[in-house]
């Protein structure tokens, strides 16, 4: 049978056999994952035609306007996991808090961190949006799930993944052995297996960054830009600039093509403005899971144990290579800038 014909399901049930997390349960967790991205696509790709456009003249905690969307996508994701059995706890990108779920006789296992709808400001443009999602082993013993349970670093994530809406809606996931890619097909209303087994090249071409920022950045990353700018064969620069503005759009590029996504610190928002828990982490485990890498400057952001459920992170994401060189100029010690000092220290 030819990759394109294996269903997400038929395909996650061939994973119960091998992935030592595989479960019934574990299974139909990311089928509920699959059924939510459905009917937020459905609404997404119709959102020109339906009355859903537009801000609800809200805020949310992180002051950003909140589009209808954004709420329609977060009550349903809610609504859906949250009725499986199988959570003891959300937490999503959209709420203060952790959000309950209804417990019955028996207390789920599993905990779910999302970003309902990732770039949801571009919904007016027609530009890609997305959904992320990481499933996390719930770690308390008795009763509802509590804060605990979703603040846990990334290297414990069972599976992670994203939906991305657009021309075509991709649903891409990894459970820890490797990353696969669905396309939906709308005519029978199922994902299709179109990208088996993702690899990222081990170095890009491209890096994607908001340059609006320039001026406030950190000087290591104004200084690592100005490098992928310059002509240089050998190392394949100068590199292309390519961002969109929506993470999951940017990121599914690079993870196909190769290249980098910097979101460094700037000096309004020292930590950036992306969320450990709700981009960082499980866009890091797929991109390692790919063959990519991803940091924060300083660590291994799949290291990074979150203080609280809103925790912001710079990330630097994409190909081993391109992060690697990334963190070297954060930290002043790629060779480009020695030699830049012996260069310096000939002429004074």
């Amino acid at each position: 049978m030819p990759h394109g014909a294996l269903t997400l399901s038929q395909f996650i049930l061939r994973q119960e056999y091998t992935h030592p997390e595989a479960s019934g349960e574990f299974t139909s967790l990311l089928m509920e994952v699959a059924l939510a991205a459905k009917m937020i696509n459905r609404l997404v790709v119709r959102a020109g035609l339906v009355d859903i456009l537009g801000l609800t003249g809200d805020e949310n905690i992180h002051g950003e306007q909140v589009q209808r969307l954004d709420v329609f996508a977060h009550d349903t994701l809610h609504r859906i996991l949250g009725s499986t059995g199988q959570l003891a706890v959300l937490a999503s990108e959209e709420d203060e808090g952790i959000v309950a779920v209804p417990q019955g006789e028996r207390v789920g296992k599993y905990v779910v961190n999302f970003d309902p709808l990732d770039g949801s400001s571009n919904l007016d443009a027609n530009v890609n949006v997305g959904t992320i999602f990481s499933i996390l082993p719930r770690i308390t013993r008795k009763g509802s799930g509590t804060l605990e349970d979703c603040l846990q670093p990334g290297y414990r994530q069972l599976a992670a993944g994203y939906v991305m809406y657009g021309s075509s809606t991709m649903l891409v996931y990894t459970t820890g052995d490797g990353v696969h890619g669905f396309t939906f097909e709308p005519s029978i209303g199922e994902f299709m297996l179109s990208h088996p087994d993702i690899r990222t090249p081990q170095r890009g071409h491209i890096y994607s960054a908001n340059e609006g920022n320039y001026q406030s950045w950190p000087e290591g990353i104004k200084r690592y830009v100005d490098w992928l700018k310059m002509e240089d064969a050998p190392s394949g620069r100068p590199y292309s600039g390519r961002y969109i503005g929506s993470l999951v759009a940017d990121f599914h590029r690079n993870l196909l093509y190769g290249g980098i996504f910097i979101y460094p610190g700037t000096g309004k928002n020292p930590r950036g403005k992306l969320r450990v828990l709700y981009e960082g982490a499980p866009l890091a485990f797929i991109a390692e899971q790919a063959g990519g890498a991803a940091s924060d400057g300083q660590r291994r952001l799949m290291d990074i144990t979150p203080g609280s459920l809103h925790e912001r992170t710079p990330l630097y994401l994409g190909s081993a290579d391109d992060v690697r060189e990334c963190v070297e100029f954060i930290n002043n010690r790629h060779p480009a800038i020695a030699a830049e000092r012996r260069a310096g220290s000939r002429t004074a």
